[in-house]
């Protein structure tokens, strides 16, 4: 069994900042990817930031210059520093975890960003 926990999501003003994180535990070894998706009522779960096991990082357009992703492998934990937050990117936001060909989703963390 392998569990995710996201935490970090919340209610913020327009311009503010968040810091999710995204705990990795049970029979999980070797982690490849690590990622944060976004999905929001009517729409399909959408990729913000992924990084991989060397540090590579990938951004959605809407993120770049205001989202960073990183990962502490020590601890399994990948998280996502959101600033200059918008109205837009409100949603749930969901880790992935790749490991040997499989992937793993966390049950979701509420952002709300009020305008």
């Amino acid at each position: 069994q392998v569990q995710l926990v996201e935490s970090g999501g919340g209610l913020v003003q327009a311009g503010g900042s968040l810091r999710l994180s995204c705990a990795a535990s049970g029979n999980i070894f070797r982690i490849n990817a690590m990622s944060w998706y976004r999905q929001t009522p009517g729409k399909q779960r959408e990729l913000v930031a992924a990084i991989t096991s060397g540090g590579t990082t990938n951004y959605a357009d809407s993120a770049k210059g205001r989202f960073t992703i990183s990962r502490e492998n020590a601890k399994n934990t990948v998280y996502l520093q959101m600033n200059s937050l918008k109205a837009e990117d409100t949603g749930v936001y969901y880790c992935k975890v790749d490991s040997f060909g499989r992937s793993y989703w966390g049950r979701g963390t509420q952002v709300t960003v009020s305008s």
